[in-house]
């Protein structure tokens, strides 16, 4: 009988967790989710001011950009009242999405409570149903909304996870490509500085 030599197992075990990064969407998320953890993706908190070109002219008001929740209520992103607001925009499919939920969740939970914060968790793929069953899946705790209506391309590009957080006065205050971990206390500080301007 041919002894198995501790190279090869090794070398098999290298290969599966290669082969299970390249097609379980759950791995990938814990492999980024752990590079979260060491501090690796920060979300950038740089003020990113809107340009006057992308605020309706003479009024002064942000134009509408609509959600949907699951109960078909819509809410206006843009013009929410002198409220902070915090979207993020993913896809159940995306591992970077997957990866940052958990610390979008324990920034939720810190605000939650706070009627000056609204969150907005929205699907770009349009599928409620399909996204409330992965957040119960995940035991998560995050409202979630589809779009319903045009994005602008200054809120979302073409890449997810994109985060914008909106002042009060329906502004972008910063905007994030890319996966971020949201439940650094740089992000919480960021968001109350918003609500006491």
């Amino acid at each position: 009988m041919k002894k198995i030599k501790t190279s090869n197992i090794i070398a098999i075990i290298v290969a599966s967790f290669l082969i299970l990064l390249l097609v379980s969407p759950d791995t990938k998320a814990w492999v980024s989710r752990g590079l979260m953890k060491i501090g690796l993706f920060k979300p950038d908190l740089e003020s990113n001011p809107t340009s006057p070109e992308e605020v309706a002219l003479d009024t002064g008001v942000s134009p509408s950009v609509f959600f949907t929740d699951g109960d078909g209520n819509r809410i206006d992103a843009a013009n929410q009242a002198g409220k902070v607001v915090f979207i993020n925009f993913w896809a159940t499919w995306c591992p970077p999405c997957i990866a940052e939920m958990p610390s979008i969740d324990k920034l939720y939970q810190q605000f939650k409570d706070n009627e000056n914060v609204v969150f907005v968790i929205a699907d770009v793929d349009k599928q409620y149903e399909k996204s409330k069953k992965f957040m119960e899946s995940k035991k998560l705790n995050l409202p979630v909304h589809i779009p319903s209506g045009d994005i602008p391309g200054h809120w979302l590009g073409g890449a997810i996870p994109t985060t914008i957080i909106l002042d009060k006065q329906g502004q972008i205050a910063t905007r994030h490509e890319g996966m971020a971990d949201y439940s650094r206390p740089e992000i919480a500080e960021f968001i109350q500085k918003l609500i006491a301007d």
